[in-house]
């Protein structure tokens, strides 16, 4: 396999609150993942357990068991397959602590990897969610790759701190899927992610549940914050996408970020002497 590229399937179904349906979705997508050359297979938030507040009101006699064996099934795949996975879930925690909302990461030897726990929840996901408190870091073939859920990528902070640890690309779930209608996520989500991206110099999966109503696709977006395809709204589906490090886009800030991230606000080669720059209320 060459260094530095990975093949990545960012896949989108109508996640809802049949978990063997889901499984049964999920399965599909990836054997075509795998037969289309991918490496990695990336599902939307709570993929396989549904979503918790949209697909069902609470956790109150949720068929933990059930869970569990279909996510051996797609663990056992993945290691069939040779292929990673990147799989949306809920993980029960101990009572009375509410479960995570999380990615399991999925190595294609066939074993649990890792995995990442939403790290900020919306108000309304407390309700049924406990936040986490930790990134996930893996590499792909030389590519150094990490998780995020959804209402994180309104914390900027988190991808300076991912930026700083060398990250170079991200696998983001959503679910922004059931709703009433169009809403302010067709304006805001994917344009938030672009400049995260642009910000920071990564490569981005983003997928989302296609459920009705969608008000966005997934999507693929390059360094430069550049949407290089999206799936078709409301369907099913996958996309292939090569992550190539050894590619150079535009990225105007790249001399200067290391220095704004250390604190240095300001591009100025050294401190300014001119009186006429110190007096801000003349002309």
């Amino acid at each position: 396999m060459s260094h530095g590229i990975i093949h990545v399937a960012t896949c989108q179904f109508p996640v809802c609150t049949d978990i063997e349906a889901n499984a049964s979705q999920i399965r599909t997508l990836m054997r075509q993942a795998a037969e289309q050359g991918a490496d990695i297979a990336h599902f939307p938030e709570c993929a396989l357990s549904g979503y918790a507040g949209a697909d069902f009101d609470s956790f109150d006699g949720y068929p933990w068991d059930l869970l569990k064996d279909k996510t051996q099934e797609i663990i056992d795949l993945a290691g069939q397959l040779k292929l990673w996975a990147a799989l949306g879930s809920s993980h029960r925690l101990t009572a009375p602590h509410k479960p995570h909302n999380c990615l399991y990461l999925i190595s294609p030897d066939g074993r649990l990897a890792d995995r990442y726990d939403k790290r900020f929840c919306t108000d309304i996901d407390l309700d049924n969610y406990t936040p986490g408190d930790h990134f996930v870091f893996f590499d792909i073939h030389g590519v150094k790759c990490s998780l995020l859920i959804c209402f994180d990528l309104r914390f900027p902070e988190l991808y300076r701190a991912l930026y700083k640890e060398g990250v170079k690309c991200i696998f983001q779930s959503f679910y922004n899927a059931r709703q009433k209608g169009p809403s302010v996520h067709t304006e805001i989500m994917r344009q938030t992610m672009q400049a995260n991206a642009a910000d920071n110099g990564f490569w981005v999966s983003m997928t989302n549940s296609c459920g009705w109503f969608c008000p966005y696709p997934s999507c693929f977006i390059q360094p430069d914050g550049r949407i290089v395809e999206e799936l078709p709204d409301h369907h099913e589906g996958l996309m292939i996408h090569r992550v190539d490090t050894s590619q150079c886009f535009y990225d105007p800030s790249a001399p200067f970020r290391d220095a704004a991230i250390a604190g240095k606000l300001t591009n100025a080669l050294e401190p300014l002497d001119d009186i006429r720059s110190v007096h801000r209320t003349e002309l």
